[in-house]
């Protein structure tokens, strides 16, 4: 069959998308109908089953004491703690029922979230590492989010195969930095972004296989710069001396003189390394992938975003997910994935993955065949957790599927949910303001209520400051190891839009960290500290451009808007001037 490009109107956002001859392809491979919610409609409706960092303290079925959760005390789920999830004393088979042909299969659903048990999180393989969730295989880390296989790090998010990296966002295979965005193979940065393969590097942005530079940017295999001109190694190592590095006031200075600095260069129109037929932005060791974001490791994909843990192959509309032959997945993987939230292999170290075959289900793992199931392990031919064999699993389906279409959901914002789309939004667990998609694509209570997402209201919190955000020592040689453990004034005291907890905390292994670098004591609070990286990163967007270098007609799809002050250039023009 011969397919052509398509207009389509979104139902949510009413604005134009296209669907492509390609995506049609894919859809048939895959037997679903072609989507009604555009490409970031889609992305956003994922984004809110992801709570990424919101966590509390709060009571759990299993646990003597209170356990860290990114469910708060006023869910309506059940919550068991995760070990006692795992451990196969409960049996969610027992809550399956026959599918109602009376009623929506989403509703059913619902009802089925609300009575199987939920862990309070995912903390798995690690070892001292109780304040982190959605991690694997962590020893010694505090804060950390999305991550795994890390040791001694803490405030960070998407920090994989690591030691010793403080308050960073998606680093590889690093250690003893602090304040990295989007770098890998670095040891001993401190304050930079987009750097691979460098060392002892301060303030700088774009380095490749760089070594004792400062302020600089676009590098590639150079030693002994400061602010892009080249110094002697006697000179450069007089020039470190007189920078006060433990100086709060001091670092500052030179965060804003090297933001500055970067905007006299060329920025390459896309962020990544080793990608061949790619478009998006943030994109690594990736091949035929486009529209995709924050990725490693894609094959024929398309509109993906913070693939991180697991490759993707032959897979459109995955986040934080992976796999093979996968559609409109969030927080999971497998062959054969559609619609799906928190389905994954256990085990995410060996990369074998035991999932197959699976349609919207939640929270099971190591299985197959299974049909709008939640919390299963280790089962196969499932609907709504009731066992049936192949043959009966098989004849139900398309009896389902045309119940779906003949009585879909439809929400309080007259949205309508046919076999095809993800789980209604009315289905997460989470408030809009406590998922990913608040950090992306942040929204206003008035705003998220109105667009018929939920608000969580901020919860009181009575802390007793003990040091006044004014009364931190500017230099960490005034700090004293009394510091720890003691509440610390956040600078924006709550009146940011940043989930700001007002208050915060300095730990022993941060102290030390500090004081061994030569750091000043942060200002903010973790949590701001995260949004500020987060708005280093260009917005999970893409707009037509012409390169900015003078006689130079090449066009490109990039995520740097229009009115943007930075200088862009197409590949060919950046290479020339950067290589």
């Amino acid at each position: 069959m011969e397919y052509k490009s398509e207009k389509k109107i979104c139902q949510n956002c009413k604005k134009d998308f296209v669907i492509e001859p390609e995506d049609f392809k894919f859809y048939e491979k895959m037997k679903v109908p072609a989507p009604t919610f555009c490409p970031e409609c889609r992305m956003i409706r994922r984004m809110s089953f992801r709570n990424a960092r919101t966590v509390y303290k709060r009571k759990a079925i299993g646990a003597d004491s209170e356990v860290f959760s990114f469910f708060s005390k006023n869910s309506p789920f059940i919550i068991y703690e995760q070990n006692h999830w795992w451990s196969g004393d409960w049996d969610a088979m027992k809550e399956g029922k026959s599918y109602d042909f009376s009623i929506s299969f989403f509703e059913q659903l619902k009802k089925l979230m609300l009575k199987i048990p939920w862990p309070s999180g995912y903390n798995l393989q690690s070892v001292n590492s109780y304040y982190c969730n959605n991690v694997v295989d962590l020893k010694n880390c505090y804060l950390l989010f999305n991550s795994g296989f890390s040791e001694s790090c803490a405030y960070g998010v998407e920090i994989l195969k690591s030691n010793e990296i403080f308050d960073s966002t998606k680093v590889v295979g690093s250690e003893l930095s602090y304040e990295l965005t989007d770098c890998e193979k670095c040891s001993r940065v401190f304050f930079s972004q987009d750097c691979v393969g460098s060392s002892e590097v301060y303030f700088s942005k774009n380095l490749v296989n760089c070594h004792d530079c400062f302020g600089c940017i676009n590098l590639r295999h150079k030693q002994y710069c400061v602010f892009n001109e080249q110094y002697t190694k006697g000179k450069y190592e007089e020039f470190i001396k007189e920078i006060n590095f433990g100086s709060y006031e001091t670092v500052e200075k030179m965060k804003e003189k090297s933001m500055n600095h970067y905007l006299n260069f060329p920025f390459r129109y896309v962020h990544g390394q080793n990608n061949n037929n790619v478009n998006g932005d943030y994109l690594d060791h990736s091949k035929n992938t486009h529209y995709s974001f924050f990725c490693r490791e894609m094959e024929n994909c398309k509109f993906c975003q913070l693939i991180l843990f697991q490759p993707g192959k032959d897979s459109y509309d995955i986040t934080v997910a992976g796999g093979e032959l996968c559609y409109e997945i969030e927080e999971g993987g497998g062959y054969g994935v559609k619609f799906s939230w928190l389905v994954s292999p256990k085990n995410l170290k060996t990369r074998q993955v035991h999932i197959s075959d699976i349609e919207y289900s939640m929270e099971c793992f190591d299985s197959s065949h299974l049909f709008g199931c939640v919390g299963l392990k280790n089962k196969s031919y499932c609907i709504l957790n009731k066992q049936y064999t192949k043959e009966e699993y098989e004849g139900l389906i398309p009896k389902i599927i045309k119940h779906m279409n003949d009585m879909p959901y439809i929400d309080k914002k007259e949205r309508v949910y046919k076999y095809g789309e993800f789980f209604p939004s009315e289905l997460s667990p989470f408030s809009y303001n406590e998922t990913l998609a608040q950090e992306y694509f942040p929204l206003m209570k008035t705003e998220a209520l109105d667009q018929g997402y939920k608000w969580k209201e901020k919860e009181e919190r009575n802390y007793i400051i003990d040091i006044k955000n004014k009364n931190i020592p500017d230099d960490v040689k005034d700090v004293k190891e009394n510091i720890i453990g003691r509440v610390i004034e956040c600078e924006h005291k709550g009146k940011c839009s940043e989930q700001c907890t007002e208050a915060f905390k300095i730990i022993e292994s941060e102290f030390k960290f500090y004081k061994r670098m030569n750091l000043p004591l942060p200002h903010l609070c973790p949590s701001c500290r995260h949004f500020n990286r987060i708005k280093k990163r260009n917005p999970l967007k893409l707009w037509y451009r012409k390169c900015m270098k003078e006689g130079c007609d090449n066009e490109f799809e990039t995520s740097y808007a229009p009115d943007r002050p930075e200088i862009v250039y197409c590949e060919k023009c950046y290479q020339q001037e950067v290589y």
